[in-house]
């Protein structure tokens, strides 16, 4: 049973499963990945907390994780990746595996571009900052692109919270700015590295949507990979 700390935000956890479905190669309701979710939006902000000393969201991770594993989680995913910031603290001290969305990313976009590629990351101002993906494209031998502050404030922060309050339309020509700022300046692929960010380039007329890599749908499909072989191995 995989466990899903959701709620952050609620769409972007309603694509995750989508996408987890999707992802199943299934003949029947039997073959599909069963999960416990909570899709609780009530967490602490995370950008607040890792830029201006707000509320940490990690006692009430903590508190979900549990919750999850009490009721029968043999393994858990968080489909947020500004929470990963937290990942690494939730998972030294968890009694089943913890997946990583920014190592599903990262390894999506090795595999699609290759060693060497500039690969552009689009996340929120907290998710930047920790570095947290640059180091993991760093490691596999990437070479990753971040957007300018003026980018951050003009197109990726207001498609994210444009995704949030339901206006996906809004925030798919906002991710084209983003898009495009990035590819003038030489990036071959770019990570979504916000779960909200997927939705609104699922109505995207961007002309390069095939340059993206999805980290919720990476996320999927690792959390699938998992599951498959939990079940050969029981």
């Amino acid at each position: 049973m995989i466990g899903v700390i959701g709620g952050m935000g609620p769409l972007a956890t309603a694509d995750f499963l989508n996408k987890v479905i999707e992802e199943t190669d299934a003949a029947d309701d039997e073959g599909h990945v069963p999960m416990l979710i909570s899709c609780d939006p009530r967490i602490p902000k995370r950008p607040a907390a890792i830029l201006s000393g707000g509320e940490s969201p990690l006692p009430r991770l903590r508190e979900i994780r549990d919750r999850l594993v009490t009721a029968g989680a043999t393994a858990l995913v968080m489909p947020c990746n500004t929470a990963h910031h937290w990942h690494a603290e939730l998972a030294a001290d968890c009694p089943v595996p913890f997946l990583s969305i920014v190592e599903a990313g990262c390894n999506e976009a090795l595999r699609q571009a290759g060693t060497g590629a500039i690969v552009g990351v689009l996340a929120t101002r907290a998710t930047l900052s920790t570095g947290m993906f640059n180091q993991a494209l760093e490691r596999l031998g990437l070479v990753p692109m971040v957007p300018t502050d003026d980018e951050l404030d003009r197109a990726v922060l207001p498609a994210i919270a444009a995704v949030k309050a339901g206006r996906t339309l809004q925030a798919a020509g906002l991710l084209s700015v983003a898009l495009d700022a990035l590819l003038l300046r030489g990036a071959k692929y770019v990570v979504l590295a916000c779960t909200e960010l997927p939705l609104a380039l699922a109505v995207s007329r961007h002309q390069g949507p095939a340059i993206c890599i999805d980290t919720n749908r990476a996320l999927a499909r690792a959390t699938v990979v998992h599951w498959r072989e939990a079940v050969r191995e029981a």
